[in-house]
């Protein structure tokens, strides 16, 4: 259930958080977000400026704490000797405060998550700009942290594998309604630490066997 907006600043923030994540960003215009807010285009404009810096504030109340729970269950994760112990903590220092948060609105969430997911598809480039300011620096410490575990492994290879380790985690947190159905409900989606350990354990083996499958197929050829 999304709070009562305390201020207009933040009556702002909800109605254009709800219309990013329905339309994208190209397609919402500040007038929408204003009159979503029951306020004015000059209220938007005197506190965010731009439609660009509101996104940007968007993010950093989402990702802020997000990264910084992340980074701090890599330090302890990078602490562990075993490099498989070691990677499964790395995983899961990634995976879970995307969900933890989820349950505050805070680094995750269904809405805000569909709207990085939809923002990320676009293209705009305001708006990838603003994704790469939120995520890169975060992301390129757990990919030298995984390639630590995984000798051997390209770089190229833990890309690709980390991408997909992240459209799992869209799809996990924005469709959990899918595994239920598919299942004929059987499965609970929405129990979100066996959506946890099924990530961590898939991720694992994705990034285990990497440099195993790199030389299996360079011998090959």
């Amino acid at each position: 259930m999304t709070a009562r907006p305390r201020n207009v600043r933040d009556a702002l923030l909800q109605s254009a958080l709800k219309l990013f994540s329905r339309n994208g960003y190209s397609a919402v215009s500040m007038r929408a977000i204003a009159k979503g807010a029951g306020a004015n285009v000059g209220s938007l404009t005197y506190h965010f400026g731009s439609k660009a810096n509101l996104v940007r504030e968007i993010y950093l109340q989402h990702t802020g704490p997000m990264n910084e729970r992340r980074m701090e269950l890599l330090r302890e994760a990078r602490r562990i000797e075993d490099l498989d112990q070691r990677l499964t903590a790395i995983i899961r220092a990634y995976v879970i405060p995307a969900f933890s948060m989820s349950q505050s609105g805070i680094g995750g969430g269904a809405e805000f998550t569909r709207m990085r997911a939809i923002l990320s598809a676009e293209g705009n480039r305001e708006a990838a700009a603003i994704i790469a300011d939120s995520f890169d620096d975060t992301s390129q410490a757990f990919l030298r942290a995984i390639k630590e575990c995984v000798p051997g492994a390209s770089m190229e290879g833990l890309i690709w594998r980390s991408q997909f380790l992240l459209g799992s985690l869209y799809y996990a947190l924005i469709n959990p309604d899918r595994v239920t159905r598919l299942s004929e409900g059987r499965v609970d989606g929405s129990d979100q630490n066996a959506a946890i350990e099924q990530l961590v354990e898939a991720s694992f083996a994705s990034f285990r066997t990497l440099a195993a499958e790199e030389q299996l197929h360079s011998t090959a050829l």
